[in-house]
Order: C-alpha cells, then structure tokens, then sequence
C-alpha cells in the first residue's frame, strides 16, 4: 500500500496573461494551470464534490483564479479552499485489495480507516476499484483488485484564546513548559473544539506561539495523552519549535515517566523494544508489530516501590511513540492500572480504584530535559506526582 501525499509546494505566479474582471487587473499564470490539468492527480470524479466540480473545474481557468482575492501576487496556499476543491489538499491512497469479500470491509482492513468512513467516502464519489468509482458498500470485491481511495485533508479549526488556568514551571521568550493536568487535551480536534491546553497558552502567551505546528497546534512540539498528567515544552517562537523538534526527531530528549502498574515486574529492571503501529483491529489503539512496519520504540524501565498487588516504575523513553508506555508495560504483562485501553486492572485493586474515583491511566511524566535550542543550555525540570496518584499509592502501600 503506498500513502502519497500530493500537495506540493506552491510556484510564485508569472504575468502570463492579464484579464479585465469588475475594473480589476489579473495576472493569470496559464502555464501553471495547464501543470495542474496535466497532473495524474487531478482527477475529476475522486478529487471534489459535484458542486465544487461545477464551480471550479466547469470554468475556464482565468474563472478558477477569479474566485481567489484578485491579488496579482497571491499564492494558492492563501486559499485552501480552492485548492481543496481542486484536489490539492487530499492524500491518495491506492494499491490492491488483500482479500476477498465486502468492498467496505476489505478496503478498511488495508487502508486503516474504518468501514464508516469507507462508506462516507463512497457517498462523496472518492473511492475507486480498477478505475472506476464505487459506491455500495456491500458490493463484493475479488483479492488483488486496484483501488484508489481519496482522503480529502481535515480542515483544521482555528483555536481561540481562552482563560484557563496552567500550571507554569518555566517560561522565557522563546518557550514554556507546562505541567499538564490528567483530563486536559492538549490541542483542539474533533470532539474537543476548545477547553485545551493550546486555548489556554493562546489566552497566557497572548497568541505569540510558534506557527510551525499551524492554527490548530501553534508551539505544539510534542504531546501527552489527554488523560496523562506531567510535564510538556511548547515553543513560543518557530526558532524553538525547529531546534526541540530536531532533538525529539534525534530521540536526545530527557523524558521519564512514572507509573503505577499491575503486578511486580520480574526483573525488577529491563528494557522493551518493540515496533509500535496502529492496531490493525482498532484504530484507536496502538500495538506491537513486527520490525519493519512499525516505528522502532524503546523503553527502558525500574522498579521504584513495590506495592500491595501492583508496582511504582520509572519508564524513561528512548523513543517518543504514541501510547508508548502504555503499549510496552502491557506487553509484558504489567498494564498501568486504571488504563481503559491496553489493560484490564486485577480484581482485587478494582474495588480501591473504585472507591478512590480514580479512572485515568496511572502514567505522570515526571521528567523533562533538553538543550534549550537558543541558548544552548542543559536543562531539567522534574514534577512531583499529582495528588490523585499519591491518593492511589498510599492506598496500595497499606
């Protein structure tokens, strides 16, 4: 299966040619439209819906460019919703069927999206098998058939500024760490429009956050789950952001988490190296899979106290992967109790997390250190253990 991600940067406009419209000059760049026409990309059944197609691609091409700001120097990126209709800002995703069967079903098992959206896409005219577009679900599809599926890119709601209180370990001109509340997201997305920790560092750094990461995620260079509590850098400045994402891209970040998981860990010490990837049979989960498809994670653990049915653990990572340590610990048997997703917590500590309220993943990143990227200073912070999962430990240690 090849994902392939078509947007390309944009070209500054030429003065090709110049069109009288409403007493407005316009420069319109004719070589560059008969580029995009040209382009296996452009596909007119797949790319746009049928009131886009009428809109853009019905009309001649000075029409497409008049539908823009009628500015001579503006670039196709200062308008997404053009080039959303004209297919620019979607990923393709093509290649053969695997098995047999329901079209819905077998497209969802290679692709990794889910049949609903497999479906959704089929009633927007964007899912092809051998050339040809296809809209049933049900539809049976033999193994080793050419399909195209168009994914057309989110658009991403712009943040708004909110005051929300945050707890502020350290901040400068160019970035601030921040230690996250459990419950809190970290930037908006379907489901969580606002109330995030980007709505409230808009609010406390008054919008100057770096724009690397775009509306939705400005100085966002790293996250944690919404239902982790700890420690997270946010860059203030596109400075920052590149020099704390070429050291997490390096994997030279100092990050320890700790962790209340089930059991006691034999050894007390060890490393977990394993390839993370989306699950294959839930998309929301992540999973171990073999070298290769994945991406490579590490996570080297200790044990720190040894509790009544359960262990205190140092993770620190090697890699940064999504649910890494959650992913790892459940591996080898050892879940972070209250973890909805990779673990079941043991009956006899059930009835104490019941008691105690306490329905969140028992992960804290406690530690975070890196070279500040403007002054090049070793630095380290650390936070203590939130008062939930302090609750949760003295209740295990007696």
């Amino acid at each position: 299966m090849i994902v392939a991600d078509h947007f390309r940067p944009t070209r500054p406009r030429v003065l090709v040619r110049r069109q009288q419209h409403d007493g407005v000059d316009l420069e319109v760049n004719m070589a560059i439209f008969r580029q995009i026409r040209r382009s296996p990309r452009f596909v007119y059944p797949l790319t746009a819906p049928k009131q886009q197609s009428a809109a853009f691609f019905g009309s001649s091409p000075a029409r497409i460019f008049m539908q823009c700001c009628k500015n001579t120097t503006c670039q196709f990126d200062d308008h997404p919703q053009i080039l959303r209709a004209m297919g620019a800002l979607t990923n393709i995703i093509e290649g053969e069927v695997a098995s047999g069967g329901r079209i819905d079903k077998a497209l969802a098992e290679v692709s990794g999206l889910s049949r609903e959206r497999i479906k959704a896409l089929m009633g927007e005219g964007r899912v092809s098998l051998a050339g040809k577009p296809v809209a049933q679900a049900s539809l049976k599809v033999d193994a080793g058939t050419p399909f195209a599926i168009d994914v057309p890119e989110a658009a991403p709601a712009e943040a708004v500024a909110q005051d929300i209180p945050l707890a502020v370990v350290y901040e400068d001109e160019h970035l601030i760490i921040v230690d996250k509340p459990a419950g809190l997201v970290v930037h908006p997305a379907a489901g969580n429009l606002d109330g995030t920790l980007v709505n409230a560092l808009l609010h406390h750094c008054r919008g100057q956050l770096s724009g690397i990461g775009g509306v939705a995620r400005p100085g966002i260079v790293h996250r944690i789950d919404k239902d982790t509590s700890g420690l997270l850098v946010v860059a203030k400045t596109d400075k920052a952001h590149e020099g704390l994402a070429a050291q997490f891209a390096d994997h030279s970040i100092e990050r320890a988490y700790h962790a209340v998981v089930g059991g006691r860990p034999v050894p007390v010490a060890g490393t977990v190296r394993g390839a993370i990837a989306r699950s294959s049979h839930d998309r929301k989960k992540m999973a171990l899979v073999e070298d290769g498809r994945g991406k490579h994670a590490v996570t080297h653990f200790r044990t720190l106290e040894a509790l009544r049915g359960a262990t205190l653990v140092e993770c620190r990572l090697e890699t940064g992967r999504t649910h890494q340590v959650r992913v790892h610990m459940a591996s080898i048997g050892h879940a972070l109790l209250g973890d909805p997703v990779y673990g079941r917590t043991p009956s006899p500590l059930r009835p104490i997390l019941s008691r105690l309220g306490f329905s969140r993943q028992a992960l804290h990143a406690a530690e975070l250190g890196f070279v500040h990227p403007v002054s090049q200073e070793r630095v380290h912070f650390a936070s203590s253990l939130p008062d939930d999962m302090r609750t949760l430990i003295d209740e295990l240690r007696h």
